[in-house]
């Protein structure tokens, strides 16, 4: 009889392999989670303390914007500044020079239509600003040279104030950020009393000026002008031609 052959079966096959197991993300140490938590607390602290301190320019603190009613130290304010004639001043030195004040109206630029306009609106109005010992100023960063011209053709009775450096208007907060200046008026007492201080058009400014002298504040004690002195760009009164003085009885 023929053997008969038996088939084998197949191995069964292996298995696969299990895959590795993942690795579980450590937990973050408990010393780093101090550490983010100690540097966020100390950014929120010096956001904190920046936001608390005034702005400053060149190491030194920005003046606050002025406040009607405070009382300013004239000493070194605004810097100094010059005339259209030349002369180097200061507003402490414009406000002794007054009876009861002074007041600056802030121009853009000089011989411009909307100055032209302010200008001519307080000189047309110079007698009634003036009557209560105010003395009158123009202010703007033009030049000497520009206000001369822009003061002789519209014939102005006071004298226009320079600050190229705008250090004058910007105490007084009237400088347009980042460069220029805001149209405004601005009135101090002989006390360096702030009376007013605020931005407007041509003839707002004006009209400030009449309203505050009308409602009585310009409050300050009046000093009688140093006889012979001129005011504001006035000439002082010369004494009529053949005018007889009396000697005191002896």
């Amino acid at each position: 009889m023929p053997v008969e052959l038996r088939k084998r079966k197949a191995p069964a096959p292996a298995p696969a392999p299990e895959p590795p197991a993942k690795k579980q993300s450590k937990a973050p140490k408990a010393s780093k989670v101090a550490k983010v938590a100690k540097a966020a607390t100390k950014v929120k602290a010096s956001v904190k303390s920046a936001a608390a301190k005034p702005a400053e320019t060149n190491g030194s603190p920005k003046p606050g914007k002025p406040v009607v009613g405070s009382v300013l130290s004239l000493d070194g304010f605004g810097g100094e500044v010059e005339t259209n004639d030349g002369t180097k001043t200061t507003l402490k030195a414009l406000v002794d020079e007054s009876t009861a004040g002074v007041v600056l109206f802030t121009y853009p630029k000089a011989s411009t239509p909307g100055c032209t306009n302010q200008a001519c609106l307080f000189r047309d109005s110079y007698t009634d600003l003036t009557k209560e010992g105010l003395l009158v100023y123009g202010l703007s960063t033009d030049s000497p040279k520009a206000n001369t011209t822009f003061k002789t053709k519209q014939n102005l009775p006071y004298p226009l104030l320079c600050d190229p450096s705008a250090t004058l208007i910007g105490a007084i907060g009237l400088k347009k950020m980042p460069k220029g200046t805001t149209r405004g008026v601005f009135v101090v007492d002989k006390t360096g009393k702030i009376l007013l201080a605020e931005p407007g058009s041509p003839a707002g400014t004006v009209d400030a000026v009449k309203k505050l002298i009308a409602a009585g504040g310009i409050s300050a004690a009046k000093e009688e002008p140093a006889t012979g002195k001129p005011t504001n760009g006035q000439a002082a009164e010369e004494k009529k031609t053949g005018e007889v003085v009396e000697k005191p009885a002896e």
